[in-house]
């Protein structure tokens, strides 16, 4: 099939997002690896965990650069609506490995703190735990800041849901620095704060995936779009002098297009070429209201069906 300026523009969002992904995908690599390091040398469970937490953050960048790069592919023989929805199924797998990042720190938490109520002695975390704690914090807020602004900006919610693992890692990171200075400063008793803040942790991450995931599902059980998106959609072909009626009105999100359907009903007397001129217009009137539009207008003759306020008819 030939490339048409969609296609084009596909492929550059693309690569943007690609470019975008590929400088978390650096940072959170680093990042794992010295968390790790200082965690085992700084004796700091919450430490550690983070740094588990971060390689998520650097798998979860491999799914986003496959996932989001399928997409740009477009239309094709075989993906007639496109490929937008595997940039859902990337949010939603980073929500996924998120609450499995979080379920496994704050039951490692626990039994941490179980241990320490029944008399275990705890290791008393180092410096170097503390101080790449702090810079975590600053790296990852950094990267969240960047990562959200390119992702609001290309309209992709797989970007913009890597952006909020970004911040999770920063949360977890504030979270890792209040246990390990308890547990450093305030002496033996207070030790048990390092895994307190593992618990912490995990369930602002627990709760970040829960955010990502529930909006992904919707979307992959193809969801209609919100009411005021569809109540805007109904003043769109109110809009159109010739539509008569409408009805069928069916409306879903693919990636970042808005797939719509909707029969109108127009005058008999049209003829063929009319009548389809009439269908077109209301398709450039919805692209142009609206991001990223894939519109189906099948018409029906108006015989005098009665509708409300919208010219909306129930059959």
């Amino acid at each position: 099939m030939t490339r048409n300026g969609n296609d084009v523009a596909l492929e550059e969002r693309a690569a943007q997002v690609k470019r975008c992904t590929l400088v978390g995908f650096g940072v959170n690599g680093l990042m794992s690896v010295l968390k790790i390091v200082a965690g085992i040398i700084g004796h700091s469970g919450a430490m550690i965990a983070d740094g588990v937490h971060s390689i998520s953050d650097f798998l979860t960048d491999i799914v986003v650069i496959a996932c989001v790069g399928f997409s740009a592919r477009g239309v094709d023989e075989e993906y007639r609506y496109g490929h937008g929805k595997s940039e859902t199924f990337a949010t939603f797998l980073i929500a996924e490995a998120l609450l499995v990042v979080g379920v496994g720190l704050g039951w490692n938490g626990v039994k941490s703190v179980i241990a320490a109520f029944d008399g275990e002695q705890l290791a008393q975390p180092g410096l170097i735990a503390l101080v790449m704690a702090v810079v975590s914090i600053a790296a990852k807020e950094m990267l969240f800041q960047y990562t959200n602004r390119v992702g609001k900006r290309l309209k992709s919610n797989a970007v913009i849901a890597n952006a909020w693992h970004h911040r999770s890692d920063a949360m977890s990171s504030v979270a890792t620095l209040v246990g390990i200075s308890g547990a450093m400063f305030l002496g033996q008793q207070w030790r048990v704060l390092d895994p307190i803040a593992e618990i912490l942790v995990s369930l602002f991450i627990v709760a970040v995936a829960v955010k990502l995931a529930v909006p992904a599902v919707k979307e992959l059980l193809e969801v209609a779009l919100p009411a005021d998106e569809n109540a805007k959609i109904a003043e769109l072909i109110d809009g159109i002098d010739q539509v008569k009626a409408y009805h069928h009105l069916r409306t879903r999100h693919n990636g970042n297009a808005h797939v719509i359907d909707v029969h109108i009903k127009v005058d008999p007397q049209l003829t063929v070429t009319q009548a389809h001129d009439v269908a077109t217009a209301l398709e450039n009137r919805l692209k142009a209201s609206l991001d990223r539009v894939i519109a189906n207008v099948h018409v029906e003759p108006y015989k005098g069906e009665a509708t409300d306020s919208h010219r909306h008819c129930s059959e």
